[in-house]
């Protein structure tokens, strides 16, 4: 465990380490990659973080590398057989979505261009909730969204004596 410097209370161990300091708040411009960010912190909804990096890389072999195209054409007969997938969080609902948003982002694509300039154009998790509603997403609530937001770093979450903290309060 690297412990030469001061981070957040909640990187207890290597795999949080690991986020913390290589991912956790910074920006990420690639669409899919927010589209996954996006689908992992709905994932997590009830859960520990931990749990959702731990299933990642089985995350990502699900969702085909969290491809927005390719997850938008997902088959029921597909999603269904993901609730016998042990090496994911085998919530319907949350299965579901992962197709249900990435038609979202597709709409949302021939709107604003791409889905990091439509992300990044908001600065408030309600902003944020009440676009992603509109353009008809769906497992997404004010809690998602300020994670969301603070794990690609439009808001500041990093505690005030973590070494990664901006005291101006926002990232960008």
């Amino acid at each position: 465990m690297k412990t030469d410097k001061k981070r957040c209370s909640w990187a207890t161990d290597d795999i949080l380490i690991d986020y913390h300091d290589n991912e956790y708040g910074k920006i990420k411009s690639d669409s899919n990659a927010l589209f996954e960010k996006l689908c992992l912190e709905s994932f997590q909804a009830g859960l520990s973080w931990r749990t959702v990096l731990v299933k990642r890389d089985a995350f990502r072999r699900a969702f085909l590398g969290f491809d927005i195209g390719k997850c938008a054409n997902l088959t029921d007969e597909y999603l269904e057989s993901l609730m016998q997938d042990e090496t994911i969080i085998r919530n319907r609902r949350k299965i579901f979505a992962v197709r249900e948003n990435a038609r979202a982002v597709e709409r949302l694509n021939k709107e604003y261009g791409n889905f990091f300039r439509f992300v990044y154009s908001l600065k408030k998790p309600e902003q944020l909730l009440k676009a992603l509603k509109q353009h008809g997403f769906v497992f997404v609530g004010y809690t998602i969204c300020e994670s969301f937001m603070q794990s690609i770093g439009i808001i500041e979450a990093h505690e005030p004596d973590c070494y990664l903290y901006t005291p101006s309060g926002q990232v960008i």
